[in-house]
């Protein structure tokens, strides 16, 4: 063999290696070359990944999962250098109304009633802080109580009110949970109000809570336009926050010289295809959209799956019963820029673009240390629920990036891998391969499709993992609650997730003995809402595919004359579907009455008659379902019997009541199959 040929032959095999001149060789790869640079200053500041609680009752089952499950699915999410990793942890500031999965509840129900120990998320951002004390947290109203509006359903006729509301949950976190809140939002995804977020800022100000920013408007970019020409509302705001942006900012935010941030997106169901869209989009939403945080809705898919948007959460805990969960594949795209970033790092100022499809970032502290995050997601396998996606290509390339400035002297850089694996159903996940050599500044890599690589100075990665959790197991067909607790850890009952209203623990002190401890449903005004609330209040509980059953459940109605509870099964919808929810539904009425409805709105009407129900006097009410055919017990005695139910065929048990009214419930049974 001739010198020539064995040259040739020895840069084929070293251009196998990926580790050759970029170009040279068989393999059939586009080249392109990429320069990482801080000589001529840096990019934007960086301020970190994130994910929303909330918006709403995300993670309602999460707090009944029994340890050491519940604390293992937390680490996983906040504990750095673990999971996820998150720096960001955004939560509702529940407001009484439904906001996608069901209601949170608020601090304030009443003007005259402030309890900042209700619902969950006091105690999920104090978990978060306990991991990783550095986490930024944001609070953001979707619905607020019925009072702030005075009778309309709006946020902003009052606005001195709502920030009074809105300021004294921030100021609840600290007294009461040492939690310093760092930005507030306006009103999920709905109308926003130049008046109140001036108003809101200086209350805030006006507290000396000069630090805590405003993030606007949590919707589209159109409050851009209004900062440009009020420089009063510019300076009342940091962080301009749009939703599902598709990548793209416009003209006129980048115009605010504030911070531009993915407020809300992802919201997809998290199989591989989820974590392709999360891949791309965190880096994307710089790379096209100068956005330098994203914060992904939801945390953990912790409701019922047949709610709306099931299981689009990064990963999934929606078995307390059985301590079941999963750690799905966007938790380890997750960790691939967290893990190796920190808000206050800056990005490179690099086009980003891959010549051959995809993206890259590249960021540094400042200090020496560089972290480059790639992904190669085709379009088939990222598309995100929203917005639709055009059409891009992605082919398999070489990329060599030559190193720069402050970076020259990088000798290997640790290099952590995802490939998602589509067509043979095994994806490699967060895997830590061999150091790359950079030699004389520079260093190539043969990228595939639906790939992600970070390559980082750093060396603190980790893939951390717990026992395999218990397997999956339906919810127990066979459930009762007394609600006999005198210091519940949580003002909801576990497994009951309430769809329109709040039910709450609640402490009748003046029963003689029987009833001493009940759940009550405490919303009596209709909130001001997000999506088409109900008119009834309602809590699910349960399997969704449970056919028969047979529920009891004592009730108590509060309200005089025209009030009135039930109890269902078979109930078929929830979330922002609630109005149209179907099931059979067993009510009694304070004036002695009873129905029994195909609907929660009460329309489709399949038996009445009276019954002698009264107010303010406990009953048993008993709703057994078999087959086409369902009966009612009051008190122990047949009421009604031989209905003929046929839709829906299966779904969940629930109680309520016939409007926004105080009502009680006690000695919860079910038996289904």
């Amino acid at each position: 063999m001739g010198c020539a040929a064995l040259l040739w032959g020895w840069l084929l095999l070293i251009c196998s290696w990926g580790l050759g001149p970029p170009g040279v060789g068989a393999a059939p790869l586009s080249a392109a070359t990429y320069v990482l640079d801080d000589l001529d200053g840096l990019g934007r500041e960086f301020d970190g990944i994130g994910a929303i609680s909330g918006g709403g009752a995300t993670s309602r089952l999460l707090v009944n999962y029994q340890e050491p499950y519940r604390s293992q699915i937390l680490d996983y999410l906040f504990k750095p250098n673990f999971g996820a990793s998150l720096h960001i942890l955004k939560v509702e500031i529940g407001g009484d109304g439904q906001s996608t999965d069901g209601t949170e509840p608020s601090h304030m129900h009443y003007e005259n009633d402030e309890n900042y120990f209700r619902g969950y998320e006091w105690w999920l951002m104090k978990e978060a802080k306990k991991r990783n004390p550095k986490i930024k947290l944001i609070g953001l109203p979707w619905t607020f109580p019925g009072w702030v509006g005075r009778g309309e359903n709006w946020p902003y006729d009052y606005p001195d009110v709502t920030a009074y509301y809105v300021v004294s949950w921030i100021l609840g976190a600290k007294q009461y949970h040492d939690l310093d809140i760092d930005y507030i939002g306006i009103w999920n995804e709905r109308a926003f109000s130049s008046k109140y977020i001036k108003v809101l800022r200086q209350s805030l100000d006006r507290l000396g809570l000069t630090n805590i920013g405003i993030i606007a408007a949590d919707g589209d970019w159109n409050v851009s336009k209004e900062m440009i020409v009020d420089p009063y509302l510019n300076d009342a705001v940091e962080v301009v926050g749009a939703h599902y942006p598709g990548t793209k900012t416009v003209p006129n935010a980048l115009l605010t010289k504030k911070k531009l941030w993915s407020s809300e997106d992802y919201s997809t169901f998290n199989d591989e295809v989820g974590a392709g869209c999360w891949a791309r989009i965190l880096n994307q939403n710089y790379v096209n959209g100068n956005m330098t945080s994203t914060i992904a809705w939801n945390l953990v898919a912790s409701y019922y799956e047949e709610l709306p948007f099931g299981r689009c959460g990064l990963m999934t805990a929606q078995e307390p019963w059985s301590g079941h969960y999963k750690v799905e594949a966007p938790i380890w795209i997750t960790a691939h820029t967290t893990q190796f970033t920190q808000p206050g790092w800056s990005y490179l100022q690099v086009d980003g673009h891959l010549e051959g499809g995809g993206s890259f970032v590249a960021l540094t502290d400042g200090r020496g240390n560089l972290t480059i995050i790639i992904e190669t997601m085709t379009h088939n396998h990222s598309q995100c629920i929203r917005p639709p996606l055009p059409h891009f290509s992605v082919k398999p390339q070489r990329a060599t990036f030559y190193l720069k400035g402050s970076f020259y002297m990088v000798e290997a850089l640790q290099v952590w891998h995802s490939r998602l694996g589509f067509e043979s159903g095994n994806s490699s996940l967060f895997q830590q391969l061999d150091p790359v050599k950079v030699w004389k500044g520079s260093f190539s890599l043969d990228l595939d499709i639906d790939e992600v690589y970070t390559l980082t100075t750093l060396k603190t990665g980790q893939k951390c993992c717990c026992p395999e959790p218990p397997p999956s197991q339906p919810f127990p067909s066979s459930y009762k609650d007394d609600f006999n607790i005198r210091n519940p850890p949580f003002s909801e009952a576990p497994n009951f997730a309430d769809q329109t209203g709040v039910f709450e623990y609640f402490v009748n002190a003046s029963d003689p003995g029987d009833h001493v401890f009940t759940l009550r449903q405490v919303v009596v005004q209709r909130p001001i809402t997000w999506v088409s609330d109900a008119d009834q209040t309602i809590s699910l509980i349960g399997n969704f595919k449970w056919v028969n059953m047979t529920v009891t459940c004592d009730i108590f109605i509060e309200k005089q004359r025209d009030g009135g509870v039930f109890i269902a099964g078979r109930v078929d919808n929830g979330g922002i579907y609630v109005r149209r929810t179907k099931g059979v539904f067993f009510w009694v009425f304070a004036d002695g009455t009873y129905r029994v409805t195909g609907d929660l709105a009460g329309e489709e009407i399949l038996m009445k008659g009276l019954s002698g129900v009264r107010d303010n006097a406990w009953h048993t009410l008993t709703l057994n379902i078999q087959g086409t055919s369902a009966s009612g017990l009051l008190n122990g005695y047949p009421l009604w019997e031989n209905v003929t139910v046929s839709k829906p065929s299966n779904g969940w048990a629930a109680i309520g009541t016939r409007s926004f009214e105080f009502a009680q419930f006690d000695n919860f049974h079910i038996e289904a199959s």
